[in-house]
């Protein structure tokens, strides 16, 4: 999975750098700045709370899963834009893995 996450990346950091605003949505969320990013990562949160909460009562679980994908593409795009390394992400994932969800948060309340 972390190849296609890999990828993505790089193809977002591409179209940041290369890309037009009117031919490159990537490009274009670039351009219009962090606040439209957040907006858009604000609506594909609601949408993925929605659609898992529709596949609770018997909904799509394609829905849910798309919303998802959505969720993490503008994720990724907020990354880029702030210089986020996806790897920093993962580094943080794996420095947790192992550990007590319970006992993880607890040590970051202490700090």
């Amino acid at each position: 999975m972390n190849d296609i996450l890999q990828q993505l990346a790089t193809t977002i950091e591409q179209r940041k750098q290369e890309g037009k605003p009117d031919s490159s949505y990537v490009a274009s969320l670039h351009h219009q700045g962090l606040n439209k990013i957040l907006e858009k990562l604000g609506e594909e949160a609601t949408e993925t709370i929605l659609a898992a909460k529709d596949l609770e009562r018997g909904g799509s679980r394609a829905d849910l899963v798309g919303e998802v994908a959505d969720l993490w593409f503008h994720s990724m795009v907020m990354l880029s834009h702030l210089e986020v390394e996806i790897d920093d992400v993962s580094a943080c994932l794996a420095k947790r893995f192992g550990i007590s969800g319970l006992d993880e948060k607890a040590s970051r309340e202490q700090a």
